[in-house]
């Protein structure tokens, strides 16, 4: 009996070792210190990929907002017949003229990658333009998958001069510094880089990688005056610098241009192209605190201001730039440009035009987080590229309304909240439908101010160099 007992305590025994030597474990843990997470180079915005397959559709545009998208981004017949002998696709159903009524009503429903949902509103209400028809949802899944991306981009383009000629009909206030050198440069433009976000794994061989592969990146030119894209570029590789896009960006930047750069442009080599005489392309791009500067000659130097005529690089690539530095609310801001004359762009006017360039930060952030280009219906090339151009078109459409509205409450265009604009969209849908509105633009003018289509001034914001107060030069 005794062993029997010695033999029932043998396993009980080797359990509290066992739990007593996991509890030191945890301790040990516990007391380590925590390893720091790497900071990811690229953000990626997972929640809001989750949150839109779970929001509600938005409401159908009222025949006025129909009307508007079909006059300016509904393909003409000619058109369609072009893209079909250029592409070598037969007439079906889904003709070019329906994928594009299909493809705006996705993303401007937010209805996202609804294969299904987008077959139900086809049969029971038609999409803009299309009339009811019978579509199933296999079909519409397969022609995303395949069709021709190329014809959307055809259309950007082409679009892109029609919403110009619309925009410089339009007459609206520009702030002091766009105002001032709008009539010293041909065009303002800003370029940046923007990386897409990850792409769901679900199908084919995105299955196979272990972490969500990304979309890769765009590149922009973006005429920081009228908001519209000057030219767009993609990159398939999500690490591509941008630097690789400088062949592109030289060729597309007209003569006599003030271009608005961010630092990872800093190329000493293009920097000597931009300041050739025959193109007359003014710079602006923030100094990195590693270039080494060689003092030429002195403008001014004050509590606030440094103007510098300095030597950057180094054999083949040496060349005279201008430094200015302006000192604003505690910290210094460094600026190099090849305008070497502080008469014809003075220091603050550098830092005040420079500021401007995150209109191309706020362009991004529309067509990511607005728009939905932060969620890509499939994982597919073909059907993000689809998914870009056909985002990029419906900025177009909300940037056009967006300018209207500021023509009619005589403001600035930056003034207009272009996210109020479109959301303002479902109030004028219902005031239609009960016979109170009939312009869109009239009705949203209007209601400005409950509708918040007017941007609040933050006080961040509201304080800068006076320009007013700067002799003309």
């Amino acid at each position: 009996m005794a062993s029997k007992k010695k033999n029932r305590k043998k396993p009980i025994k080797r359990a509290r070792k066992l739990i007593k030597k996991l509890r030191a474990d945890r301790r040990k843990e516990q007391n380590q210190p925590k390893r720091k997470k790497k900071k990811r180079s690229v953000r990626h915005t997972r929640a809001i990929q989750t949150d839109r397959t779970k929001r509600q559709l938005v409401a159908p545009p009222d025949e006025k907002v129909s009307a508007r998208l079909g006059e300016l981004i509904k393909p003409s017949q000619d058109e369609a017949q072009s893209w079909l002998a250029q592409f070598g696709l037969r007439w079906r159903k889904l003709n070019p003229s329906v994928m594009v009524a299909l493809v705006i009503s996705l993303i401007w429903r937010q209805i996202g990658a609804g294969g299904r949902e987008a077959a139900r509103l086809l049969q029971l209400a038609g999409l803009l333009w299309v009339p009811t028809m019978v579509i199933s949802q296999q079909a519409i899944s397969q022609r995303r998958r395949t069709f021709p991306a190329a014809i959307f981009f055809q259309l950007l383009i082409s679009r892109l001069t029609v919403f110009e000629q619309r925009s410089q009909a339009r007459q609206r206030r520009l702030p002091p510094a766009l105002a001032w050198a709008q009539q010293r440069y041909q065009t303002i433009v800003a370029a940046d880089g923007s990386t897409l976000d990850a792409l769901l794994r679900k199908v084919g061989l995105l299955r196979e990688p272990e972490k969500h592969p990304l979309a890769g990146k765009i590149m922009t030119v973006l005429n920081v005056c009228t908001l519209l894209p000057q030219a767009i570029w993609f990159e398939p590789d999500a690490k591509a610098s941008d630097q690789r896009f400088w062949p592109q960006l030289l060729a597309s930047i007209p003569t006599g241009a003030l271009l608005l750069l961010d630092g990872g442009f800093t190329n000493f080599k293009q920097f000597i192209q931009l300041s050739n005489p025959a193109r007359q392309i003014t710079f602006i791009i923030p100094a990195k605190s590693n270039l080494v500067f060689v003092v030429q000659q002195v403008f001014a130097k004050s509590p606030q201001i440094h103007d510098y005529l300095v030597w950057i690089g180094s054999g083949d690539d040496r060349q005279l730039l201008r430094l200015v530095k302006l000192y604003y609310h505690g910290q210094w801001y460094t600026y190099l440009t090849n305008e070497l004359n502080p008469d014809q762009l003075p220091a603050p006017y550098v830092a005040a035009l420079y500021g401007h360039r995150w209109r191309i930060e706020d362009a991004f952030k529309i067509i990511k987080r607005l728009f939905g280009l932060a969620y890509f219906w499939t994982g597919s090339q073909n059907g993000v590229e689809l998914q870009r151009w056909a985002t990029w078109l419906v900025y177009l459409v909300v940037l056009d309304l967006r300018d209207a509205v500021a023509q009619a409450l005589n403001q600035p265009l930056l003034a207009i909240s272009m996210e109020m604009v479109y959301r303002g969209l479902y109030h004028f849908g219902q005031a239609y439908a009960n016979g109170q509105a009939d312009d869109p633009v009239a009705f949203l003018g209007l209601h400005a101010k409950l509708l918040g289509l007017v941007k609040s001034c933050l006080p961040s914001q509201s304080h800068w160099f006076d320009l007013t107060s700067l002799p003309d030069p």
